[in-house]
């Protein structure tokens, strides 16, 4: 929550001045003298990675001006966020009445704090240097699964003589990022041997699934000057890692009518596919078949039309050569008529 509001309220380029802190024997802290300063991203650094309660209270020296109030931040941060089983004592963590949570709420907390990505580039470091400050100083994380699987990308390892030992981690193994939570562990073996049992049983409940085979057809456009409809077909699957339980759908974008010239595999359209509503990807679709560019003959209605068109200018020219016969006809009778007068 710390590093959450320091996110939120502090530029990460903005220097703050160490305040004097006294830490205990058994305390994690980076070593900093009281009024130097560093930039709130190497306090962040010294934070995450070493637990440094030192920097910690400078963080919340900087973002409120001072412990207690920093703490009321903390908590009105809690209850905005929905963490309804969270309360904070002091910005560092240490063992009191007041500062507990879950593993539910840490887990809401770790992945609100995920959506920043200066936080997923700090925990994900196995070690760095803070420049800031009166001396350079090379930090290490304590986060010793991330050391170990090359998954795990983040995210707080933490020790109390009251929590035990505890670590919120975080991995993403063939696209799909976990987060799991650890609290009250015997040691830093059994919080890292329980964190990857248990992401090992999330990632069981994923495997890959498809919403369409390749060149399976999705669609059919109409098609100008033909009574066949033009199969759409999709031009590869798209595999994605998910649940049983998640929804997988594909929606198709195609054009309402087709006119040739078409060759068969030319894109016409795509489909969009969905999990539980969320877009993970596009596939082309494509012809099923080629189409040719339509002759005068189709553009004016086919052959039956033609046919009759043709039809009906004979019968016309059959009239007209009737018409003109009984003419002719009558114009004869009438000459003769006129010669016997």
């Amino acid at each position: 929550m710390t590093a959450f509001l320091a996110l939120r309220e502090l530029p990460l380029d903005r220097t703050i001045p160490v305040p004097p802190y006294s830490a205990a024997p058994a305390e994690s802290v980076a070593g900093l003298i009281e009024g130097e300063r560093l930039t709130v991203r190497d306090l962040l650094v010294a934070m995450l990675l070493p637990s440094a309660n030192d920097a910690a209270a400078t963080v919340a020296s900087g973002v409120s001006g001072s412990q207690e109030a920093f703490v009321t931040e903390m908590n009105a941060a809690a209850a905005d966020l929905g963490l309804d089983r969270t309360s904070f004592a002091n910005p560092i963590g240490l063992d009191d009445p007041l500062n507990f949570s879950t593993a539910a709420d840490l887990a809401d907390l770790t992945l609100e704090l995920r959506e920043d990505r200066t936080f997923r580039e700090i925990v994900a470091m196995p070690e760095a240097t803070l420049r800031s400050g009166a001396v350079e100083r090379v930090v290490v994380t304590r986060n010793t699964l991330l050391l170990a699987d090359p998954s795990v990308d983040g995210v707080k390892t933490g020790h109390t003589t009251e929590a035990g030992y505890v670590l919120v981690a975080s991995a993403k193994r063939e696209g799909v990022p976990l987060v799991s939570v650890v609290l009250g562990a015997a040691s830093e073996a059994a919080r890292d041997a329980e964190t990857a049992e248990l992401l090992e049983y999330g990632y069981s409940l994923y495997e890959e699934r498809s919403a369409f085979r390749e060149e399976e057809e999705l669609a059919s456009a109409p098609v100008s000057y033909e009574e066949t409809p033009l199969g759409l077909l999709a031009r590869r699957e798209l595999p994605v890692v998910a649940r049983e339980d998640q929804e997988l759908e594909a929606e198709v974008d195609a054009p309402p009518i087709v006119e040739g010239p078409i060759d068969r595999g030319e894109r016409i359209g795509r489909a969009t596919v969905t999990l539980d509503g969320e877009v993970v990807g596009t596939v082309p679709l494509v012809a099923a078949r080629g189409i040719a560019e339509p002759t005068w003959v189709d553009r004016i209605g086919g052959p039956l039309v033609v046919a009759g068109i043709v039809a009906l200018a004979v019968v016309i020219l059959l009239a007209v050569a009737l018409v003109l016969r009984h003419r002719a006809r009558d114009s004869g009778r009438r000459s003769a008529a006129r010669r016997r007068a």
